[in-house]
């Protein structure tokens, strides 16, 4: 595994661990936090689906992408999760493969609204550009407005609807390196107001 950490003025960013499978099973198991995941949202049911998706986790196994745990260092709690990872297509799409790569934030209901998914998003792409990855997606549900939102926050350009990953219809969003390096995208100051 070479998930590394990531810090910002806030929050660490690490590999998730055994340890958490309560938090992870607490957090997925609640419709809130999963009705906006994938095209047949599902909670789990079992802490032995957050010990397995852990495990899954940590298999991620590369020098960019990764899969992270959200912890609020001030408190040393799990406050969520990020990822940066490839994309898949939609299933009539598979037969050419996907060099998107998507980020994405799953929060705790308790850490809603104190700029967490802005704090660890702007970190994850931070992480991205600087390992030279030239774009990154956000597929966000059409009725995830909060997600929509953060994208806004982290400067990622609306491309409209689309169809084209996880057999869903989802809002996209863009970041581009060049417009990165341009700081065109928010300072880490602005990202707490």
């Amino acid at each position: 595994m070479c998930v590394r950490d990531i810090q910002t003025s806030r929050l660490l960013l690490r590999p998730w661990s055994p340890g958490d499978a309560d938090f992870l099973f607490d957090m997925e198991s609640r419709w809130d936090v999963k009705r906006y995941v994938g095209a047949a949202p599902a909670v789990m049911t079992d802490r032995s689906e957050a010990l397995a998706s852990i495990e899954r986790r940590r298999a991620l196994n590369h020098p960019v992408y990764g899969i992270w745990a959200i912890e609020l260092m001030s408190e040393r709690v799990l406050v969520g999760n990020l990822l940066l990872k490839p994309i898949p297509l939609s299933v009539d799409d598979s037969t050419s493969s996907s060099e998107d790569v998507e980020i994405g934030w799953h929060l705790h209901p308790d850490y809603w609204g104190h700029g967490y998914a802005s704090e660890a998003g702007y970190a994850g792409l931070r992480h991205a550009f600087g390992a030279a990855l030239p774009r990154v997606l956000a597929a966000v549900a059409p009725g995830n407005v909060a997600s929509q939102k953060v994208c806004c926050r982290l400067g990622m350009r609306h491309l409209g609807q689309s169809d084209t990953y996880y057999n869903a219809t989802h809002e996209l969003y863009e970041a581009r390196r060049a417009e990165w390096c341009r700081g065109r995208l928010l300072l880490d100051s602005e990202l707490h107001t």
